[in-house]
């Protein structure tokens, strides 16, 4: 930014949302249930491809059916395994922007929030773990990772931490999930 220039206060939460409504318009068109009838066709670099999506709120259901058809072809331990590591790179896309600039700009929203008197519980020895493992908990089901990461970014959780930590999290989860669909 130059000298004098002033920064917008609310610009990436303003690109975030406008990026996550333009996606919402964008998911139910015919172009988009193609690709992903096209990524399922890739056989496990097209699970690589789902488990990127299958973090988000929004790219769960479409990259779940692509992953839930793939497994009916190949081997769904390594659907598992290739979807998992796909996983990876979404969740720390989500993981560096909740440690990023976006969050920043919302602390005085959530400085007055954690002000509550709920939230000094949390803050007790007796719930330190608590957070880190309901985030983890979170990332293991088949539900996004949104909360489950934000909540892990609110850990004092180092980067290759998390990404272990999120590999064999969604591998397990994506794997359960598979053979289920092998029922």
């Amino acid at each position: 930014m130059k000298p004098g220039q002033k920064k917008w206060a609310y610009q990436n939460t303003f690109l975030t949302l406008a990026s996550i409504a333009l996606f919402i318009v964008l998911a139910d068109t015919p172009v988009a249930h193609a690709m992903i009838q096209q990524i399922g066709s890739y056989g496990y670099l097209g699970s690589f491809i789902a488990g990127i999506f299958f973090v988000s709120t929004f790219t769960v259901a479409p990259s779940g059916a692509v992953l839930f058809h793939l497994a009916e072809q190949y081997n769904p331990v390594l659907i598992a395994l290739t979807a998992g590591a796909g996983g990876v790179l979404g969740d720390l896309l989500i993981f560096r922007f909740a440690r990023g600039d976006a969050f920043v700009e919302l602390a005085p929203i959530t400085d007055r929030i954690k002000k509550h008197p709920i939230f000094s519980l949390f803050k007790s020895p007796g719930f330190g773990w608590f957070t880190p493992v309901l985030g983890a908990l979170i990332i293991a089901s088949p539900l996004p990772d949104e909360a489950g990461i934000a909540l892990m970014g609110l850990s004092k959780i180092r980067e290759w931490q998390f990404m272990l930590l999120t590999y064999v999290l969604n591998s397990t989860g994506i794997l359960i999930i598979v053979l289920l669909a092998q029922m």
